[in-house]
């Protein structure tokens, strides 16, 4: 029987969307790609593919999950099947940069940021920030992986030259300009087949969570710095922004249906993007307040697409 198979790497995150899979009737089967085996010469199953795999899944001892993913969606695209977040997706998820650069062109302000490989390029990039405050983060992220502000370069020194400090998986550090909130919140959007379901507020007073799903933990909130704490969820009622037409076309160009945004907005009132989530997890607290449900549009949305899906592969 054709069903949705869900490709991902960490059961942790599943219950929500198995949970709402069983109650929209949705046939469903997991791919856990941490490992496998792959016979080019076979086709795949009918059905429709839901990638769902992580940038942090080295830290799951998954190191090359993500590497093994892109065969198995380079595979299943070849053959046509029908897939949510594909290669595409992929690349960007485990690449912040190509996430910027893309961000761009669809006319979305990112903060400025200097990638670098290299000790000595790591440190002429945070020579360039001057006296002004930045952040690190790892290109290769996932979970506030190296998320830590500075605020004077002797501060970075320290820290980059002790053992506290640790590498991106790919070797690529990110600096990043820091964005004062003038309110200790940032925005979290979530889209499900490329339209908004809904927007959440995340407060940052005390630092914040940046998988509302896991207890993430970083030494040092993104937006705006604190000890880190709990964070709290609060889905805004009728969100709108001027920039959901931007992220939409950003998202439909890049053939991500299934993400999470997050944005701050500086003093001035400029919003910056500065993190685009495509295996995007949701705060069952806050759902439950607000009586909504992104894993339950998830399931209907996927099965909507198997429904459509399974005619034309009989055919074919």
């Amino acid at each position: 029987m054709s069903k949705v198979y869900v490709i991902h790497e960490n059961d942790a995150w599943m219950g929500p969307f198995r949970a709402a899979f069983e109650r929209e009737g949705v046939p469903f089967a997991e791919w856990h790609l941490d490992a496998g085996m792959l016979d080019l010469s076979e086709p795949p199953p009918d059905g429709v593919f839901y990638n769902r795999m992580s940038a942090s899944s080295h830290t799951r001892g998954h190191r090359y999950a993500p590497e093994y993913t892109a065969c198995v969606l380079a595979w299943l695209e070849a053959h046509g099947r029908t897939v949510v977040n594909g290669s595409r997706a992929l690349a960007l998820e485990i690449n912040k940069v190509a996430q910027y650069a893309s961000l761009e062109t669809f006319g979305v302000r990112t903060p400025r940021t200097v990638a670098a490989l290299g000790r000595d390029e790591i440190r002429a990039a945070a020579e360039s920030f001057g006296d002004a405050p930045f952040i690190t983060k790892h290109n290769r992220a996932g979970k506030g992986l190296g998320v830590r502000l500075f605020r004077s370069q002797e501060s970075f020194r320290a820290h980059f030259d002790s053992a506290e400090f640790a590498p991106s998986v790919d070797g690529i550090l990110l600096l990043q300009q820091y964005i004062a909130a003038p309110q200790p919140f940032i925005t979290r959007v979530e889209f499900v087949g490329g339209e908004l379901v809904y927007a959440v507020r995340v407060d940052s007073s005390q630092g914040f969570e940046l998988c509302p799903a896991d207890a993430c933990r970083v030494d040092d909130a993104f937006c705006p710095v604190g000890e880190t704490a709990p964070a709290m969820f609060e889905i805004i009622d009728g969100f709108d922004h001027s920039l959901v037409p931007h992220w939409k076309a950003f998202l439909k160009a890049n053939g991500i249906g299934i993400a999470g945004i997050e944005f701050i907005v500086d003093a001035d009132g400029t919003p910056y993007t500065y993190d685009v989530n495509t295996n995007t997890n949701y705060n069952s607290d806050a759902e439950a307040r607000a009586g909504l449900s992104a894993p339950t549009r998830v399931a209907r949305h996927l099965g909507a697409l198997l429904a459509h899906a399974a005619p034309l592969q009989r055919r074919a």
